[in-house]
């Protein structure tokens, strides 16, 4: 588009309204006539008819002389968030910082024995398991998947130990119940899960959750390896910090929803 036909279906009444919605969101307590358009650069008649408007739509509340937003505009912001996937916000973040370690980023939640892949960033670096949204992995032997079985009670992992089919994917895969029992019970505590080769040979992860605004988890996210790149304990002190920053900006919106 020229900028002509930018300048020409520009509605400047409309950016100033909006720029009045954006002053009110910042000053909660509420604004006075004069404030309003001293912080908007309006004159008082300008700001009136801003404010009066906003008002008469229910997205601004009167009181006395103050002006204040009214909760309209949130359940607006509701209704636009719970239409768009949590994972279309979630995944700039991961991208970031996949491109930060130079390595693939994931997302999954728990479905019965497997965990699901809800997003996933592919790193440079060819691994040999397929990965794509959708796809399925177990959950004992997968970071991810510890993290996630970490948010059940005692009485559910259990059950879950109990029921599920645990075989021997790698050498290194642990398969006794009593040790995954116990692995996961580590997680629960340090609140990351790291599974060095029990998928595949050659494949380390390492993963943490996303929680709701109870705390209780919803889904885990995690960074994947070559274990010539990264030891266990490099991991942790080089991986982890940027995982956990990460995942509390993605949590930011569960909290929201």
């Amino acid at each position: 588009m020229r900028d002509d036909d930018t300048a020409r279906d520009h509605v400047t009444s409309l950016e100033r309204g909006l720029s009045v919605m954006e002053i009110l969101a910042a000053n909660a307590a509420g604004l006075t006539l004069t404030e309003t358009a001293e912080k908007a650069g309006l004159t008082r008649a300008g700001a009136r008819r801003f404010l009066l408007t906003l008002v008469a739509t229910g997205y601004a509340v009167q009181s006395g002389r103050n002006f204040s937003l009214s909760p309209r505009l949130l359940t607006q912001a509701r209704i636009w968030l719970h239409g768009v996937p949590l994972w279309t916000f979630a995944e700039p973040f991961m991208k970031e910082t996949a491109a930060k370690l130079h390595e693939s980023c994931s997302a999954a939640t728990l479905s019965g024995e497997d965990m699901v892949y809800v997003a996933r960033v592919p790193g440079p670096r060819i691994i040999g398991v397929d990965l794509q949204v959708g796809a399925h992995l177990p959950a004992f032997c997968t970071a991810m998947g510890r993290v996630l079985l970490s948010g059940l009670t005692d009485a559910d992992l259990e059950g879950f130990l109990a029921r599920a089919a645990i075989v021997q994917r790698t050498p290194k895969t642990v398969t006794d119940q009593a040790k995954l029992a116990d692995i996961i019970g580590r997680v629960r505590t340090d609140g990351h899960a790291i599974v060095d080769e029990e998928l595949e040979i050659g494949l380390r992860s390492i993963a943490v959750p996303l929680r709701d605004r109870s705390g209780a988890i919803v889904a885990a996210i995690n960074i994947s390896t070559q274990s010539t790149r990264h030891t266990p304990a490099e991991m942790e002190a080089e991986i982890l910090p940027l995982l956990r920053e990460m995942a509390a900006r993605i949590s930011d919106f569960f909290v929201v929803q």
